[in-house]
């Protein structure tokens, strides 16, 4: 038997050479962690639902893209449901029929910090501008059906203060009337400003209630974080519940009127020269044709 008790002990660098350093891109580096983290975040909060999810960022973000638009964003329908009509709950809202300029400074918006959803930071961060684009004219180019209207809570005074909120607003507080912006049919505008029917009312509270607390943000001049502000808590439950219980009509889409004239200036929505900020807002005799 052989006795090791004397023998000099071998560095383990001489039986195994050190391997010389690989730079590795940072690039790669984040590609990997960032849906790890994202992977787990989702998990404690969600359950695990976030694994579906996992393997479509995965495919995603290394480039095993299908060639056809509607294969390549099934990600995206993970959380906003079949053609992005919606998630089967309040918190993921309906992204089709959207205008395409809105869609796209949303996806900037997650992209840059302005929006904080570490699911939707993982899936942008990678992807090159063309990209983003072509997701947004693909969402804003369909149109399946709109869910049915829910059946208000409030009382019929409450619904009543939150629909003359929409049409009129409050000129004496300089608070525009919602009409104002997404026009009177409230289904939006060209090419920037989303509509507001097919709404859930949890979802009109939490984002209003984001730019209140500041965790929502859009480009500079932020309008609606100024509007937001203005609102007391009562208001919004009001304005949320009221545009929630309006049906959506049939074939409905975003207006094109390239003359409306906005009462804001709004970052990412292109406006003419004559918007003049901080002037006493009128109030808007339209309605939309869904009110009664």
């Amino acid at each position: 038997m052989r006795d090791d008790r004397n023998s000099v002990p071998v560095p383990v660098s001489v039986l195994m050479p050190v391997p010389v350093p690989v730079p590795v891109p940072m690039r790669a580096i984040k590609l990997f962690i960032r849906p790890m983290e994202t992977i787990a975040c989702g998990i404690a909060r969600y359950g695990l639902r976030p694994l579906l999810f996992a393997l479509m960022l995965f495919a995603h973000n290394t480039g095993l893209q299908a060639a056809d638009i509607t294969a390549r964003v099934a990600p995206c329908t993970v959380c906003h449901g079949d053609q992005g009509r919606a998630g089967h709950d309040a918190y993921y809202p309906r992204i089709a029929g959207k205008p395409a300029g809105y869609l796209l400074n949303q996806l900037h918006n997650f992209r840059d910090g302005r929006r904080h959803f570490a699911w939707m930071t993982a899936l942008l961060d990678p992807l090159p501008e063309p990209y983003l684009a072509e997701i947004a004219e693909h969402f804003a180019s369909l149109t399946p059906p709109y869910a049915a209207p829910t059946a208000p809570k409030l009382t019929p005074g409450e619904l009543e203060q939150g629909r003359r909120l929409v049409l009129n607003g409050d000129p004496s507080r300089s608070l525009p009337a919602c009409t104002q912006c997404h026009q009177a049919n409230l289904l939006g505008l060209q090419p920037a400003i989303p509509g507001l029917l097919g709404l859930t009312r949890g979802y009109v509270v939490a984002q209003i209630g984001a730019w209140q607390a500041g965790s929502r943000r859009a480009t500079t001049p932020d309008c609606m974080a100024r509007i937001a502000q203005k609102l007391r808590p009562q208001e919004l439950a009001a304005i949320a519940e009221w545009l929630a219980a309006q049906p959506v009509p049939l074939r409905a889409k975003p207006e094109n009127d390239r003359t409306a004239k906005l009462p804001l200036r709004c970052g990412g929505v292109p406006q003419g020269d004559d918007v003049v900020d901080d002037q006493p807002i009128s109030p808007n005799p339209q309605r939309p044709a869904a009110a009664k």
